[in-house]
């Protein structure tokens, strides 16, 4: 056995220090003694790896939840502790090795033979009561530590050692008593000890307690804060709360720095919001009223509620400044509450009246301006809203817009996005459209290869053909297809899509032809290029080069070689990798559309009945579309036959 000397440090992450020289210690200076026959026992690091939790788990240093779904935190290969990844850079090397050594640590940590020490005896003068406002566990027992305050015990030295309040007779370790000052800690939300027990077993979901207060992470984009008094017309108690205005929402939090919170009011409920003026002897006094579904909230700051009480106590004049400071405060209040309400159009009119635009939540740049997320006031569904200033408009492109929304009050298909409204004022344009969640290019680079597998480019393709489809039969050519223009309607594997961003799309017969340049240069046919006439087969040249880019995650071009010429030439190359592990049935399909003569293309029809499209995987996953979305427009009856003589052979 050794005799080691260790030197406390309570500002320091590693409590204990151990001294290796007489040189160290100084006067005044905390000294633990230790008796243990192995040094490398007590400072042991910890060997950390990245862990996914199945059920909940909470951090051995700070005792809160580990949240998330998946990789949530780190586990000791040693001894088997959870920690955030946050607090990975704090902990202390003490690994013990439990799981390695589980029956000589067991040994060691639970036959200590020395008489026993109270908690009360040792460290009676250092507690004190304490409420937790999170979930936290006892670092010790590992069980929930429960109640809505004054739920256990925590330690003065390391805010992190929680203990429940009726504490054992005798902790695991003398040296651990000594470590610590205790004291009772009342907790308002469930808290850990940081010795671990790897046999404990995991805390059921069940036991998971929330806290009854609101709490809501703070907006880093805020317009205005501050403390304002408030009351509403079904409930006439005066309130004061801490106001925080940002792009979606109103937040009355009850405290300046706190995350609880008393209400939440979005900026989409507001019906409406009105400047109110009390006369009164000398100055006005301004409040402000906020309506929305059923509630009327009347505030005022501070200032104004103090002003208010001293006319009615003492009758007395009031600062000058203090009157300005005031009406100012209000005021501001006021205008920065209707400018978040309009924050794209500061002129009232039917665009603010019915949605709310969130200007931070930007979901793409189209041709003729910047789509925003919104939300309709009343009926409370997502939108997206595309703003278009004028001043920055050519006749031109005037005119492309008001034909994109001509066509799409047209089109009335589930796999074409749908057109809510269009409002104009003199300076802006707005339509808004059905809000989805992404697009397809973005699901290609976000897959695990970069590219889809043939199950899902099938499923999707299939829609886009049933989408053209509609379309061509409406006599209207897309004309500028591509992933970006073919929206998700959720974050699913297999996604419902629609077509959108018709800018370019044309009115072409079925034996007309068009000159005008349109579309986007990747995807465009050769035709295009040629400024030749072109029809509704340019859709299907576009089709063949999604179909490459979807299975390959890269263009069907040489970067070596001009990209115009080689789709003049339609000298498409097919390299080993990644085609070889491609069926051959799409590389067909893929050079059936990719053909120089317009009529050599197959039609919307053609393709669907390609062999590689006929695929009852494929068939079975747009059926399985179908009832979620609650339609048949993706396969048809009379196929039904065919495909359950197909599943019995």
């Amino acid at each position: 056995q050794q005799i080691h000397l260790f030197q406390h440090q309570p500002n320091h992450d590693n409590i204990l220090k151990v001294m290796k020289s007489s040189d160290e210690m100084k006067d005044g200076a905390l000294i633990e003694v230790v008796l243990s026959g192995n040094l490398h026992f007590l400072i042991r690091p910890h060997t950390l790896s990245v862990h996914s939790y199945r059920s909940p788990a909470f951090c051995d240093y700070c005792g809160e939840m580990l949240w998330g779904i998946v990789r949530q935190g780190l586990r000791c290969d040693g001894c088997g502790q959870n920690y955030h990844k946050r607090c990975a850079y704090k902990i202390p090397n003490d690994c013990t090795l439990v799981r390695k050594r589980k029956a000589s640590v067991s040994a060691s940590v639970n036959t200590w033979n020395g008489s026993t020490l109270s908690l009360q005896d040792s460290v009676s003068s250092s507690v004190s009561v304490h409420s937790y406002t999170r979930p936290t566990v006892c670092m010790q027992c590992k069980k929930l530590l429960r109640g809505f305050f004054k739920q256990g015990v925590q330690c003065k030295g390391m805010s992190y050692l929680t203990l429940p309040r009726k504490t054992p007779r005798s902790l695991r370790a003398i040296h651990y008593v000594l470590k610590h000052a205790l004291q009772a800690h009342s907790y308002c939300g469930p808290a850990s000890l940081y010795i671990s027990s790897s046999d404990a077993p995991n805390i059921p979901l069940m036991r998971v307690v929330q806290s009854i207060k609101q709490t809501k992470k703070r907006s880093s984009t805020v317009l205005k804060e501050g403390w304002l008094i408030h009351f509403t017309n079904k409930d006439s108690v005066r309130r004061r709360h801490y106001w925080r205005l940002d792009s979606k929402s109103i937040t009355l939090y009850r405290s300046e720095t706190g995350a609880n919170y008393f209400k939440e009011i979005e900026l989409s409920d507001i019906l409406s919001i009105l400047m109110v003026t009390r006369l009164l002897p000398g100055e006005p006094l301004h409040f402000f009223k906020i309506l929305t579904s059923g509630l009327e909230l009347l505030v005022s700051d501070d200032s104004g509620e103090i002003y208010l009480l001293l006319r009615r106590l003492w009758t007395m004049n009031i600062d000058n400044h203090m009157n300005i400071h005031r009406s100012e405060n209000v005021v501001d209040w006021h205008t920065q509450v209707y400018q978040a309400l309009t924050p794209v159009d500061r002129k009232q009119d039917s665009t603010s009246g019915i949605y709310q635009v969130f200007p931070d939540e930007v979901l793409g740049s189209g041709q003729f301006g910047t789509v925003y997320g919104g939300k309709h006031r009343k009926r409370g569904f997502d939108v997206a809203i595309k703003v278009v200033d004028k001043l920055r408009f050519q006749h031109k492109e005037e005119s492309q817009l008001r034909h994109e929304v001509q066509i799409l009050e047209w089109l009335d298909h589930p796999g074409i996005v749908k057109l809510f409204n269009m409002f104009e004022t003199p300076e802006q344009v707005f339509v808004v459209m059905e809000k989805l969640r992404g697009d397809m290019l973005e699901m290609i680079l976000s897959s695990e290869k970069g590219r889809l597998p043939e199950r899902i480019t099938k499923f999707l393709i299939s829609q886009i053909l049933i989408a053209l489809r509609y379309l061509h039969k409406q006599n209207i050519v897309h004309c500028d297809l591509k992933p970006e223009n073919v929206l998700l309607s959720s974050d699913d594997a297999f996604p419902q899509l629609k077509l959108c961003d018709f800018g370019f799309a044309r009115i072409i017969g079925q034996k007309s032809f068009r000159r005008s340049v349109v579309g986007t240069p990747a995807y465009l046919a050769p035709e295009v290029l040629r400024k030749e006439c072109y029809n509704r087969s340019l859709d299907m040249w576009s089709v063949g080069v999604i179909i490459y880019v979807s299975l390959s995650g890269t263009f069907p071009f040489n970067e070596d070689e001009d990209i115009n010429q080689q789709i003049q030439n339609a000298a498409f190359m097919y390299p080993a990798h990644p085609w070889s592990g491609i069926s051959h049935d799409s590389v067909d399909l893929i050079g059936s559309l990719l053909q120089v003569k317009k009529r050599k293309r197959p039609s919307v029809d053609k393709a669907l009945s390609h062999i590689w499209l006929q695929d009852y995987q494929c068939w079975q996953d747009l059926r399985q579309l179908e009832q979620v979305v609650g339609k048949r427009y993706l396969t048809h009856e009379s196929d039904d036959d065919r495909w359950s003589a197909y599943q019995r052979e």
